[in-house]
């Protein structure tokens, strides 16, 4: 089973990187597989350690596709990293191994701690549908126009019947994502 959470982990420069990923457990060991080249790759291989966030706002998977990521974090407890403040709770991760891969190299990482901040009230279609459309943002590149479309067109059911105004924030920064890839996509073509 993947899970779609927040990673952070820390830049060269000190500063925190967050990102969208879906996550494995295996055995007692978390995987992350981050795609080459990555700034999470970079600094999971620098530092040797990351932070799971899990998060009901969806507005933050949607804002770290689309340029707004200047969310609230808060210091960690065993290893010098930050995790996201709107966090429902997080785990801090060690690397214990590593699995070199042209595309997908995946880090094998041991929870140091965790620590729950707020209860999982359960997440509303309106923030399922936020997520698949994350999803399908990070992939638009792969996808038809025609497959963007019909996906699009589906989750906004979902969006029109429930969602809440984080989740009308997040719809709205990931459809504005896809109208810019669309107009420099025809700009590509047309060049």
């Amino acid at each position: 089973m993947i899970q779609e959470v927040i990673v952070t982990t820390t830049n060269e420069d000190g500063s925190t990187h967050i990102a969208p990923m879906g996550i494995k457990k295996e055995s007692e060991l978390i995987i992350i597989a981050p795609f080459k080249p990555s700034a999470t790759l970079e600094n999971i291989q620098r530092n040797k350690s990351a932070v799971i966030n899990r998060v009901d706002d969806v507005r933050v998977f949607a804002g770290c596709l689309t340029g707004h990521k200047d969310w609230p974090l808060l210091p960690t407890e065993k290893i010098k990293d930050h995790r996201l403040e709107v966090a429902l709770s997080h785990l801090e991760l060690g690397l214990e191994r590593f699995e070199d891969d042209e595309l997908r190299p995946r880090f094998y990482c041991k929870q140091l701690i965790e620590i729950n901040h707020k209860p999982f009230q359960g997440f509303s279609r309106a923030q399922s549908a936020v997520l698949e459309a994350a999803i399908l943002v990070s992939r638009l590149h792969m996808l038809t126009r025609e497959k963007i479309d019909q996906e699009v067109e589906y989750l906004a059911i979902a969006i029109d019947k429930t969602a809440g105004k984080n989740e009308k924030v997040a719809w709205e920064w990931l459809m504005e994502r896809i109208k810019q890839y669309r107009q420099v996509s025809t700009q590509e073509k047309t060049v």
